[in-house]
């Protein structure tokens, strides 16, 4: 399977998705982006352990982390792998004693996962085409809100520096690409054809 290794650019709550969040995902040599809409819980889970913040009581992925550490195990990587009937499909590459085996999850629980074992994140080159976008400008990140914290990170190496929020605009295009792949699914062409332009219009007004 060809997989792209990719980063969390950023996390926004998504008004059109009920109260669930958009979680960005950007390729991290080039610059394709990957829209997921995940829930409140997973978009927490992400958040606090990105942010360093420790609960009281450990979450249901801290415990699982516990569980991978105490058996001797290492997370290798996580891959959102595949994309079924509007649904994203990920696995867990967990190694136990020489042993490699793939567990089926959710992208979000993957992804949680992987922010606190420090396993890279992938995504197959399939789900890239299908379901990523670039956007029109690179500079587009502009002045974008920090939901994870302050920005002091920016004098901490750069592979340690934090991801951003993502801008009301940027969340907006984000969120209509995520809902024009639906429409296509779906065969709905003329919601289509109305979201192409939408999106045409904000990423014309960002050049």
């Amino acid at each position: 399977m060809n997989k792209v290794l990719v980063e969390i650019l950023g996390l926004s709550s998504s008004p059109s998705a009920g109260g669930a969040y958009a979680l960005l995902l950007k390729e991290t040599y080039g610059s394709r982006r990957l829209p997921i809409i995940i829930g409140a819980f997973e978009a927490q889970a992400i958040t606090l352990e990105i942010e360093g913040i420790k609960p009281p009581r450990p979450l249901t992925h801290d415990l699982l982390k516990s569980f991978i550490d105490n058996l001797g195990a290492t997370v290798n990587e996580v891959i959102i792998s595949e994309l079924k009937e509007n649904t994203f499909f990920a696995k867990i590459s967990i190694e136990v004693s020489t042993l490699v085996n793939d567990i089926d999850a959710r992208p979000s629980d993957a992804i949680a996962l992987a922010v606190r074992t420090g396993a890279p994140i992938y995504v197959s080159e399939e789900v890239m085409k299908y379901a990523s976008f670039i956007p029109s400008s690179e500079d587009s990140e502009g002045n974008l809100e920090d939901v994870f914290g302050s920005s002091e990170t920016k004098d901490e190496p750069e592979e340690n520096e934090k991801p951003k929020g993502i801008s009301a605009d940027e969340s907006k295009v984000a969120s209509l690409h995520e809902q024009l792949r639906q429409a296509i699914e779906k065969e709905d062409y003329e919601r289509a054809a109305k979201l192409r332009d939408e999106i045409s219009k904000r990423e014309g007004n960002n050049n």
